[in-house]
């Protein structure tokens, strides 16, 4: 059972939302091989822009870009620690988070790490 989740948002351009996603379904892979409960990655299809704040301007979202919504369970704080220093080790994610090849503007993107309140099934 989840009882820790890594929470991210972040924007990518129309454009290469094909490239992002072939990009999260490997990153998601390597997760779930090392332990992950659930790696999950959704594409923004109602996102409107608030007055104060809201999903398009957390990531100064940009024209001809869209909002990517994703999380990573984990059954506690310490796997997630364990599986995320076991992740940024291995190779095949590294050979993806070249700055020059990504498919998004990194420095846009916010993420953390949340225990849970309330779960209902």
């Amino acid at each position: 059972m989840a009882n820790y989740v890594d929470g991210y948002v972040l924007p990518v351009p129309r454009e290469k939302l094909e490239a992002y996603r072939s990009m999260a379904q490997r990153a998601g892979e390597i997760w779930r091989e090392y332990g992950a409960l659930e790696y999950c990655e959704w594409v923004a299809e109602d996102v409107q822009p608030g007055k104060v704040t809201s999903f398009p301007q957390a990531v100064q979202l940009q024209d001809g870009e869209t909002v990517i919504f994703a999380w990573i369970t984990y059954s506690s704080k310490e796997q997630r620690d364990e599986i995320n220093a076991r992740v940024m080790k291995d190779p095949r994610l590294a050979d993806m988070m070249d700055p020059a090849t990504m498919p998004f503007d990194a420095s846009r993107m916010f993420w953390g790490g949340f225990d849970k309140l309330v779960q209902l099934k």
